[in-house]
C-alpha cells in the first residue's frame, strides 16, 4: 500500500465521521495517526463535546468492534478483564470475558476509578493481551483504547499515574466548538435528547481489516532521515534540562514521537517524515509525559506553554 492509498483511506474515514460529528477535525486526525501507529489516545474535555459519539463513529468507519466501559469508583479489575466462573453442569471453570475483549475500547472517565482498576488496562495497552488467573489471552493486533477524562470536576477522581499515562501515544485536550460549529450541532442534533447511533447518521465502514493491516505495515516503512531523528532527540533532551520541568520525557517518548510522525507523513501522502510532522505532534505526544516544576507552577506557567517554548527554541533541520 502506498502513502497516497493511505491518504485516500484517511479521507474516506474522515468523511464518514463528519456525517455525525461536527468539528473536531484535529481530534479525528490524531485518532487516525494513533490508529496507523498502533497507539492509544487520552481525550480530555468537558462533557457534551461528542467524545463518545466520535469514538463510536470512528470504530464503525474502520470495521472495528466497539466496546465501552463507564469507569466508576466501585469498578473492579474483574469487571474490566472478566473472570473464571464455575459451571455446575460441566464441573469446570469457564471464562466469562470482560468488555476489554473488543477492538476499540472507550474507557469513559477513566480517572473516576481507583488505581487498582486503572492498572487492569496496563498489560492490554502495552502487550495487547490480558492475564486472568495465570492464563494469557491475546487481544486483536489492532486493539486500541480511547480514554476520556473530565478536567472540570476533580472530586472523587484518581489521577492516572505516570506509568499509565505513558501508555497513551497522545493526550489531546478538547475545547468547546466555535459559534458556527455549535449552530450546526444544534441544527443537526437538536431534535431529541438521546444520542442517535452512528448507523442512524449513515456512518458506514469504509476500510477492511486487511486494508488496515496493510496501512499499518506501510506506515512502518515510512522513511525518517538522521537529521529529523536528531531533531526528535534534541526536543526530548531539552525537556530534561528545562528548569521549568521537574521531570522530562523518556526515550520511550522519543520513539513514540518518531512513530507517530511516520503515520502523519503517510496520512499526508508522503513516504518520508519532515520536521513539521514532529512540530505538529510534539505537544500531544509530550504533554502527559512531563511534569512542571513547583517554581513554574507558582509562576503560573503551564505545561503547554513550556513545551511550545522548547519546540520553538529547538533548531529544526533544513
Amino acid at each position: 500500500m502506498t502513502p497516497s492509498d493511505i491518504r485516500d483511506l484517511a479521507t474516506r474515514i474522515r468523511g464518514e465521521v463528519r456525517k455525525a460529528v461536527i468539528g473536531q477535525d484535529t481530534t479525528v486526525d490524531l485518532l487516525l495517526t494513533a490508529l496507523f501507529s498502533s497507539g492509544h489516545v487520552l481525550l480530555e474535555g468537558p462533557p457534551g463535546t461528542a467524545k463518545t459519539l466520535l469514538a463510536q463513529c470512528f470504530a464503525r468507519s474502520i470495521s472495528l468492534e466497539f466496546g465501552r466501559i463507564q469507569f466508576t469508583p466501585d469498578l473492579m479489575p474483574g469487571d474490566v478483564l472478566g473472570t473464571n466462573l464455575f459451571n455446575f453442569q460441566t464441573n469446570e471453570f469457564a471464562l466469562t470475558k470482560g468488555p476489554i475483549f473488543t477492538d476499540l475500547l472507550l474507557a469513559d472517565e477513566i480517572n473516576r476509578t481507583p488505581p487498582k482498576t486503572q492498572a487492569a488496562l496496563l498489560e492490554a495497552m502495552q502487550e495487547r493481551k490480558v492475564t486472568i488467573d495465570g492464563d494469557a489471552y491475546s487481544l486483536n493486533d489492532r486493539f486500541m483504547v480511547i480514554a476520556t477524562q473530565n478536567p472540570i470536576e476533580q472530586q472523587g477522581t484518581y489521577p492516572l499515574p505516570e506509568a499509565q499515562l505513558d501508555r497513551f501515544l497522545f493526550k489531546h485536550t478538547l475545547d468547546y466548538p466555535s459559534r458556527e460549529e455549535e449552530f450546526a450541532i444544534v441544527a443537526q442534533h437538536g431534535t431529541r435528547t438521546g444520542m442517535k447511533t452512528p448507523a442512524a447518521f449513515g456512518v458506514d465502514s469504509v476500510i477492511s481489516h486487511a486494508e488496515l493491516d496493510a496501512a499499518v505495515a506501510a506506515v512502518a516503512e515510512t522513511k525518517i532521515q538522521d537529521d529529523v531523528i536528531g531533531y526528535v532527540v534534541d526536543i526530548i533532551r531539552a525537556t530534561r534540562t528545562s528548569p521549568a520541568l521537574e521531570t522530562g520525557a523518556s526515550p520511550r517518548a522519543a520513539a513514540a514521537l518518531a512513530t507517530a510522525a511516520r503515520a502523519r507523513a503517510a496520512l499526508d501522502g508522503r513516504d518520508f517524515v519532515i520536521p513539521d510532522d514532529i512540530k505538529t505532534l510534539a505537544l500531544p505526544t509530550l504533554r502527559h509525559r512531563v511534569l512542571l516544576s513547583p517554581a513554574a507552577e507558582i509562576e503560573g506557567r503551564t505545561t503547554e506553554e513550556t513545551l511550545m517554548a522548547i519546540i520553538e527554541q529547538t533548531a529544526a533541520p533544513r
